[in-house]
């Protein structure tokens, strides 16, 4: 029987993986005439395999979804076995066996099924338990990170784009015994192995992280098996918090029966209104005051990590106002920021308003969501809490002061007026009560993107006439009062 070895690199090779594949099963070679090697392994069987990437692609395979996506998850296994239960897997799927990822029974997808749920585990515990800590300054002076992190299976370059993402803004490193992944605000790179010693070992930041652990740990609930198996011991070497967990263990008896021995209290009740009346009391001077206000105040709101305040100069032309910030704009702390913030930017380019000149904000200023599993899902603010914040919005365009404000939606018009009116109906040119400015109402660039394909177009054209028709009205001279003169 003609065999043959094949070498992968180390590590997940998805790639040489599926190269490999290829032309193996068009060329018949079963699972048994196959040695798959990793790097140089010092194999007793000549090395007559290696290169299939570079070389002329053989012909595609036609997988189920299901056995794609097991491949893409094992390649990240640490079992050497790996590549010959995926061949074997594939072979069967190609003698005919085109259900076989399905059959839970079976012993080979069992074992591959275990797997591919050991790999998730890992980059779940990688996105929970990794910790950056400040090294420094960075590319152009800006802010430089860098964590250490053991995963067990070959995950980073699954798992670096998840912390791309979070952390668009400041340039890190995580590095781990097999290799490191660097960030610098716009690419991302893979480098070799990194040394735990290369990241510093504490920084300002974690006493504040340990203190705030401290404060929400509830010693009524100390269950040290639960704790284990959410957080296992591996990982406590790495995580700053974890040297203030033996204390509160050690403390948890007494902290129980002093709560007990305590008399219960009745609940303080959040009243928004009391909240504002206390803000507006403060009397901020100009814009930044007023946004020193809003960042130090409590969501009123569910959700958000921190105010979106809005962006422009003062004196702009023309403000848009949206409804609320999204999960980008919550994490990058800047308005219209994510999928409809970009397609508002393209759409006003398009229109000829330079965004730079103009004033973007919204009209609730935290972002309201529930979670769905790891998604965080928008929620449509009340009309309540849009109230709410009324008095923010009507401070901040007193300052800015523009010749006129475009309410991008109905939540939008409810802000600037107090008054629920179908956008159909108030669409074009509006006055928004007694307001020192013009107004003017459109659809917000999220409904553009609710929108089915073929409707699309023809709605895009028509936000696009908005936008040059309030542009235009924008220009128009006139009296322009406010706080801004």
């Amino acid at each position: 029987m003609r065999t043959r070895t094949i070498r992968l690199r180390p590590g997940a090779d998805l790639d040489g993986f599926r190269a490999a594949i290829r032309h193996l099963i068009p060329a018949g070679m079963s699972p048994e005439a196959v040695t798959w090697v990793e790097g140089d392994s010092g194999s007793l069987f000549p090395d007559d395999g290696a290169g299939f990437e570079d070389g002329e692609p053989g012909p595609a395979l036609t997988l189920p979804r299901a056995v794609a996506t097991l491949v893409t998850q094992i390649v990240m296994h640490r079992d050497p076995e790996r590549y010959g239960l995926l061949h074997r897997l594939i072979w069967r799927v190609a003698q005919g066996e085109r259900h076989l990822a399905e059959v839970a029974s079976d012993p080979l997808v069992h074992r591959l099924t275990l797997m591919g749920k050991a790999v998730a585990r890992d980059l779940h515990k990688m996105h929970a338990f990794l910790r950056f800590r400040h090294a420094g300054a960075g590319e152009g002076g800006r802010e430089r990170f860098a964590a250490w992190f053991e995963p067990e299976h070959h995950i980073l370059a699954e798992a670096a784009p998840f912390f791309s993402a979070r952390f668009p803004s400041f340039d890190w490193s995580i590095l781990t015994p097999d290799g490191s992944a660097h960030w610098n605000g716009q690419a991302l790179r893979f480098g070799p192995p990194g040394r735990r010693e290369d990241v510093p070992e504490q920084d300002a930041f974690e006493a504040g992280w340990t203190e705030y652990y401290s404060s929400t740990f509830n010693p009524a609930r100390t269950n040290l098996a639960a704790m284990r198996a959410e957080m296992p011991k591996k990982y406590w070497h790495n995580l700053p918090e974890t040297a203030a967990i033996p204390g509160l263990v050690r403390e948890a008896g007494r902290r129980v029966g002093a709560m007990i021995a305590r008399a219960p209290e009745a609940p303080v009740k959040r009243v928004p209104a009391r909240a504002i009346a206390a803000m507006a009391a403060q009397e901020p001077a100009d814009l930044d005051a007023l946004n020193a206000v809003i960042r130090g105040s409590e969501p009123l709101v569910p959700g958000a990590t921190q105010a979106v305040l809005g962006e422009g100069p003062l004196g702009a032309a023309i403000a848009f106002v949206g409804e609320q910030p999204g999960d980008q704009e919550d994490l990058q702390g800047r308005p219209f920021v994510g999928p409809a913030g970009q397609l508002l930017s393209q759409a006003l380019r398009e229109a000829g308003i330079d965004r730079e000149r103009a004033y973007l904000t919204n009209a609730v200023k935290h972002f309201k969501f529930e979670l769905r599993g790891k998604r965080r899902i928008h929620r449509k603010p009340t009309a309540g809490e849009v109230a709410h914040y009324r008095w923010w919005l009507d401070r901040e365009l007193a300052f800015v002061a523009p010749r006129l404000v475009v309410a991008l939606g109905a939540t939008a018009v409810l802000a600037l007026t107090g008054r629920q009116v179908p956008i159909t109906r108030a669409r074009g040119p509006a006055t928004f009560g007694e307001k020192p400015y013009a107004g003017f109402v459109t659809v917000h660039p999220s409904y553009l993107l609710r929108l089915p394909d073929e409707a699309r177009g023809e709605a895009y054209a028509g936000f696009l006439e908005d936008l040059r028709r309030a542009s235009t009205l924008a220009e128009e001279p006139g009296p322009r009062l406010g706080m801004a003169e």
